[in-house]
């Protein structure tokens, strides 16, 4: 584990009043459900990373918005010894193109609402929920929409 923190994205779809979420295959957080999203390379841009996990994992073409929270994800292990630290920082993506699947470093992609999302429980990646309302606020202000429907 590397001293310093990881930068990462995370791509926020929403539809409908719902937000695309995978179920993750690989730590951190494996097999709960989060956004897509991963490290940034080095020499990418933000919303190049979101675009680029967004499409790894879902499978789906998208336009990188709007940058709109970020959020610290640190486990310690039992004697307080860092594991990892990543900050990940939220992108509100537009839907251009293509169908979600499941791909790269996911099990299965899913459109939840923030109340689905909190009856999941610990099913869901941390501040899951907090990221869906936000995200599903900010769509609605910018009236964003995919231009097709969610099959």
């Amino acid at each position: 584990m590397s001293a310093r923190p990881t930068p990462a994205t995370i791509a926020a779809i929403v539809h409908d009043g719902r937000v695309l979420l995978v179920r993750r295959a690989n730590p951190p957080d494996q097999g709960r459900w989060g956004y897509p999203g991963g490290r940034i390379e080095p020499g990418e841009g933000i919303a190049e990373a979101a675009v680029r996990e967004l499409a790894e994992e879902t499978g789906l073409v998208g336009e990188a918005l709007d940058i709109f929270s970020a959020l610290d994800v640190v486990d310690r292990d039992a004697a307080g010894i860092l594991r990892y630290h990543y900050v990940l920082i939220a992108v509100l993506c537009r839907w251009k193109a293509g169908t979600p699947r499941a791909g790269d470093d996911a099990l299965e992609v899913g459109w939840f609402t923030p109340d689905e999302i909190a009856t999941a429980g610990a099913a869901a990646s941390l501040d899951v929920e907090r990221v869906a309302r936000h995200a599903i606020q900010l769509a609605g202000e910018r009236g964003i929409l995919p231009d097709h429907a969610v099959k």
